[in-house]
């Protein structure tokens, strides 16, 4: 089994959600996540964010689909950390 450790994404956004509301609602789909939103750039109605989000076994898609339900718009995965496990 391969789990995902940490993933580092690229993401453009509308100013709203802000920061701090994307981050918690991505955060919330894991009990053991961690979330970091960096904003890299703003224009006028949108913003050019960083996203690394870390826990034991992240669900790469619940994270897409939170992030378009959002208004955010998923432009590439910079990072990702994963490892594998023996099977049972």
């Amino acid at each position: 089994m391969v789990l995902v450790k940490r993933i580092v994404l690229d993401v453009l956004k509308p100013h709203q959600p802000n920061g701090l509301e994307f981050a918690k609602a991505i955060a919330k789909h894991g009990a053991d996540y961690r979330v970091t939103f960096t904003v890299q750039e703003v224009d006028e109605k949108t913003e050019t964010v960083q996203i690394v989000i870390e826990g034991a076994d992240i669900d790469f898609d619940v994270i897409t689909q939170t992030i378009a339900n959002l208004g955010g718009s998923l432009h590439s995965i910079d990072e990702v950390e994963v490892s594998s496990t023996a099977k049972k």
